[in-house]
């Protein structure tokens, strides 16, 4: 949980989990249910599995890690078609792994994963996830909470409601959370990580980067 608090200094305070693109689209309050539950099954699907893999390779510590973690960033970058999510989940990284390598600085991990060219805040959650001493499913579970929350908490900035409402849209999810987090809890190697895509996800984060006056980066 505390890996997924926006007030880490990891930039997540500057994200809205692609709900400002959407709702500048047309997507409506009473719809935002369906996008948590739209994002769990596609995009954040892949990044947990990510996740999931980069916090296996973490775990044993190959003597090739840095190598492992890059094949990882790799797999996540090929099913991640929108130049705008990857150069944002880049951004991310740096701060998540900054985060990691203060408070790990002498773990092999964190040498590894300072060795790998840019890498996106997946891969660096995985390993943070591996150096807290989490399981896989508790990693998937943590990136699949941190996606609602930052929907929900999105959503009172962009059209401000009852925090109880967005409350309670997390709340709902959390059945959506733990199917999505089972399903790639097992996973340990990259060509295992789910292939699925949100075209208009990733359609709304392309124009979302070149429109001006945001609120949120993405």
């Amino acid at each position: 949980m505390l890996l997924a608090d926006a007030r880490l200094p990891t930039g997540a305070h500057t994200q809205s989990a692609g709900l400002e693109p959407a709702m500048r689209q047309g997507l409506s309050l009473a719809q935002v249910p369906a996008y948590i539950r739209t994002r769990l099954r596609t995009v954040v699907a892949v990044e947990a599995g990510a996740a999931v893999v980069a916090r296996h390779v973490a775990v044993a510590a190959p003597a090739d890690l840095a190598d492992g973690l890059r094949a990882v960033d790799d797999a996540w970058r090929a099913r991640t078609i929108s130049p705008a999510l990857r150069e944002n989940a880049e951004g991310l990284g740096r701060g998540y792994a900054r985060l990691v390598t203060g408070l790990w600085p002498d773990a092999p991990a964190s040498g590894a994963l300072r060795a790998v060219r840019r890498p996106t805040r997946t891969v660096a959650i995985g390993v943070a996830g591996a150096l807290a001493g989490l399981t896989g499913r508790q990693v998937a579970r943590l990136i699949g909470y941190d996606d609602a929350q930052t929907v929900a908490a999105a959503a009172l900035k962009l059209d401000p409601l009852d925090p109880l409402v967005a409350t309670g849209w997390v709340v709902q999810a959390a059945s959506d959370i733990d199917r999505m987090a089972a399903a790639v809890a097992s996973l340990t190697a990259p060509g295992q990580i789910p292939a699925v895509a949100g075209p208009l996800i990733e359609q709304w984060a392309q124009v979302h980067a070149v429109t001006g006056q945001r609120l949120f980066r993405a």
